[in-house]
């Protein structure tokens, strides 16, 4: 966060003496500000320079999605990764930012110590679970609680960890589950002390929705042909990695992730970036499941939250 706000703060004072900020001009080349994890499931952003003529494009690697949305926000990034969750709360408090693309879908499992006795959710009563609070395994993991009638305010006891700190402290028996994304589940049952208890994605009504890419209405207004660019870059950068595996798995292992890790994780992940009225509706259920839950006072305006037209565009470009 110290980094986020000098650099808010140098932007702010200095906007034409820094190229970071948003996009700008070095040497006659534009230039174009990215966020996004270090994960398999939303590498796609390190494949744009390869689509994108004309852009220098900058990746910046965040492992918070609220920094993330809140460095978009400031102005410091054209575009970045985002849980639908994320988006969702973000436009339920009046901020001005805009789904373009899809990015991952699945990736999340709630994960319990090998050697406990915990078989299914109802188990989990007077467990220990961690979690990020505000992300979508925040959300599937309330949405499993619901379901096998524990209180998350009473019959269990949720700790606030980070996502790579989750493994080691199930591995130490600081907690009895944790629900993340990949590779921690898939970490954890490779180094033999964690088991996959669920994969807890919803019904037909959601999906396996998950994250997406998103901007700005002052990004769309001031600089729409840069967002169809790196949409259409989002696009060829999925369909390349999902035509070669392969290549996909081996510059995710560049991240730090081990093969061996990455191998198990690609089965519960779906790298996407196109979206339809089917994916707006079925965000839409998530938000309406999210004011349910309590994370959200309002449901935003889900038709204003997506606006279609740059993957509609990216199709024919394809």
């Amino acid at each position: 966060m110290k980094r986020l706000r000098l650099l808010t703060l140098l932007c702010i004072v200095g906007i034409f003496l820094l190229p970071g900020c948003g996009t700008s001009t070095t040497n006659n080349t534009a230039k174009a500000q990215i966020g996004t994890w270090k994960t398999a499931q939303t590498i796609q952003p390190y494949l744009y320079d390869q689509y994108v003529e004309g852009t220098e494009i900058d990746v910046l690697p965040f492992t918070n999605p609220g920094d993330m949305k809140a460095a978009l926000v400031a102005g410091d990034l054209n575009m970045c990764g985002t849980t639908l969750a994320t988006a969702i709360t973000a436009a339920s408090r009046g901020e001005p930012v805009v789904v373009v693309s899809s990015l991952c879908q699945k990736c999340s499992a709630l994960v319990v110590r090998k050697d406990s006795d915990i078989t299914t959710p109802a188990d989990l009563k007077g467990k220990k679970i961690a979690y990020v609070p505000g992300t979508m395994h925040h959300i599937l993991l309330l949405e499993t609680l619901n379901k096998a009638r524990l209180d998350p305010q009473k019959d269990v006891e949720l700790k606030r960890i980070d996502f790579f700190d989750m493994e080691q402290a199930l591995a130490q028996g600081d907690i009895d589950a944790f629900c993340s994304g990949e590779p921690y589940p898939s970490l954890a049952v490779t180094k033999g002390y964690g088991r996959i208890l669920s994969y807890p994605y919803y019904d037909e009504s959601i999906g396996a929705i998950n994250a997406g890419m998103m901007t700005t209405r002052e990004q769309i207004e001031k600089n729409p042909e840069l967002i169809q660019q790196l949409v259409t870059a989002q696009a060829r950068a999925t369909e390349y990695f999902n035509q070669h595996p392969d290549e996909w798995l081996a510059m995710a292992e560049k991240f730090g992730t081990q093969r061996e890790v990455l191998d198990v994780s690609a089965n519960n992940i779906e790298l996407t970036w196109d979206m339809n009225q089917k994916y707006i509706q079925q965000a839409t259920v998530l938000a309406q499941r999210m004011k349910e839950l309590g994370v959200i006072n309002e449901v935003p305006n889900m038709e204003k939250l997506f606006d279609m037209r740059f993957v509609e565009q990216a199709r024919k470009e394809l």
